[in-house]
């Protein structure tokens, strides 16, 4: 299958990276790809890595891990969409790479846990996907954090300069934060909310990648 990526980017990959996105044609395989690579912590300081650099330096967190499944994604004939998972001000917000099925929505998710995770193509839409996390998005007090959920991000709107990028895409991750966000529940809900059993507590604690 030919790469369906601008010749502009095409050009600009090594031949090493056009064939590691060449056999990455199908989302489940660019979720075990992945998996592969270790979770990035940021030893350094706060990271936001292009996907040459994730390919380089074998690490990524959330929204890197979601750029790079994006760019393989858009290489295979999809459009490269990121979707931002915002939580509350005591959480972190997650990123994930959306691709769609037969009219269906499906994520790619790069997490060091156990929840979080890959979304199989069976929602029929953005919210009904995004509200696939709430019940597994709470912290270690089980608290539920999930509050609101993006609106589908194109990044081919950006160029194709981001993904061969030697400096950190902070521009990327504010523009995604930047766009327009849903929310999730309303004040009535957020009041009555449940926590977390501490048997999921716990399952939650699980790490992949250990620093």
């Amino acid at each position: 299958m030919r790469l369906k990526l601008p010749k502009t980017i095409s050009s600009l990959l090594t031949k090493q990276e056009l064939i590691v996105f060449k056999k990455l044609n199908t989302p489940r395989k660019i979720q075990d790809f992945l998996d592969k690579i270790s979770i990035n912590f940021e030893p350094g300081g706060d990271t936001c890595l292009s996907p040459r650099r994730v390919l380089i330096e074998q690490r990524a967190h959330c929204i890197e891990g979601a750029m790079l499944a994006a760019t393989a994604l858009w290489a295979h004939g999809h459009r490269p969409l990121l979707l931002d998972l915002r939580a509350a001000d005591r959480d972190y917000d997650h990123v994930l790479a959306l691709f769609q099925r037969k009219d269906l929505w499906g994520a790619i998710s790069k997490t060091n846990h156990a929840v979080l995770r890959y979304r199989e193509p069976v929602y029929k839409n953005i919210r009904e996907l995004a509200m696939s996390f709430f019940h597994e998005y709470f912290d270690d007090y089980g608290r539920k954090n999930l509050r609101y959920y993006s609106r589908p991000f194109d990044l081919s709107k950006l160029g194709v300069g981001w993904i061969v990028a030697k400096d950190n895409l902070w521009h990327i991750a504010e523009a995604l934060d930047d766009s327009p966000h849903f929310p999730v529940l309303n004040r009535a809900t957020l009041s009555a909310l449940r926590r977390a059993d501490k048997v999921e507590i716990e399952a939650g604690k699980i790490v992949e990648w250990k620093k």
